[in-house]
């Protein structure tokens, strides 16, 4: 024992055993003192405060989401292509204001021949005084806000400084040959921060749970759920190289995001839609015919 006492403390490999006898308060100020230090030290720190009772649970997890944003990209987040809202430029007022309504959402990509056009954002309030106007404009481009135009492999963290400076709360995603991969808002940064922001159109979901059983044999779906994974539970063949889940495969196949009670037969699939929101699909029902 005397040996292990007299032995230095510059061993690297002896460090990690004298880290839990260092008090929260002697991070911090070690931190302070400019000694180096990681993000995963402090994430570290932060479950040592946490757990010494000085911040909430909740606290914590909003702390470790703002530490995290910085590891990520835009394309970890956005809207896909297949799952966005987009309103046609040479739609009629009153045809986009239905789409406006049935969406419940307050802002929308307006493109032109298609979806890669994108002629700049409109905004649901804009088009209700364009409606209502007496002398509004013919057509819905005098209505149209610049879009900003921004990479995949934007940060996150950065994305959000730029959200904030500029007050724009929507930005379209371009991949690396040009086209629109999605869109990102300001909502879909901060709830990487503070978890997800349920609204009045949001419907409650079970949590951690991406295929459950159902007592009639039906099966309800995350629309989250990996094609892959979903091939595994159900011995599917569904391809995985252009659509990541099985929402965006069954998006994709319908042709615009589909509102809840919409059905859809592939294969031996029938899906219909339990759940969506303004900018995707959320769950499904899925049965399965011709088992065994």
């Amino acid at each position: 024992m005397s040996e292990d006492d007299s032995r230095p403390s510059a061993d690297p490999e002896e460090r990690p055993a004298e880290k839990p006898h260092r008090s929260w308060l002697d991070r911090i100020s070690a931190a302070l003192s400019g000694e180096p230090t990681s993000r995963e030290d402090l994430v570290e720190l932060l479950r040592d405060v946490q757990a010494d009772g000085l911040i909430g649970p909740d606290t914590l997890r909003m702390m470790e989401g703002a530490v995290g944003i910085a590891d990520m990209t835009v394309g970890d987040v956005m809207v896909s292509r297949a799952q966005m809202v987009a309103l046609p430029a040479d739609g009629k007022f009153l045809d986009l204001m239905k789409q406006v309504v049935e969406s419940g959402h307050s802002r929308f990509p307006v493109h032109g021949e298609d979806k890669d056009e994108i002629l700049g954002i409109l905004l649901a309030k804009d088009l209700l005084r364009g409606v209502v106007a007496d002398n509004g404009p013919a057509s819905i481009h005098a209505l149209l806000r610049p879009a900003v135009l921004i990479p995949e492999s934007k940060n996150l963290n950065v994305l959000l400084r730029e959200f904030r400076q500029s007050r724009n709360h929507m930005a379209i995603v371009i991949d690396e040959y040009g086209g629109v991969a999605g869109l990102i808002t300001i909502e879909d940064v901060l709830e990487q921060i503070v978890g997800e922001i349920d609204d009045e159109h949001d419907d409650a979901a079970d949590e951690g749970v991406l295929i459950a059983a159902q007592a009639d044999g039906q099966f309800v779906v995350d629309a989250l759920t990996p094609i892959a994974d979903f091939n595994e539970r159900f011995g599917a063949d569904f391809a995985d190289d252009e659509y990541d889940t099985i929402g965006g495969l069954v998006t994709a196949a319908i042709g615009h995001l589909p509102e809840a009670g919409e059905e859809l037969a592939l294969g031996r699939f029938r899906f219909r839609v339990a759940s969506a929101d303004a900018r995707r699909l959320l769950a499904l029902h899925v049965s399965v015919h011709g088992e065994g």
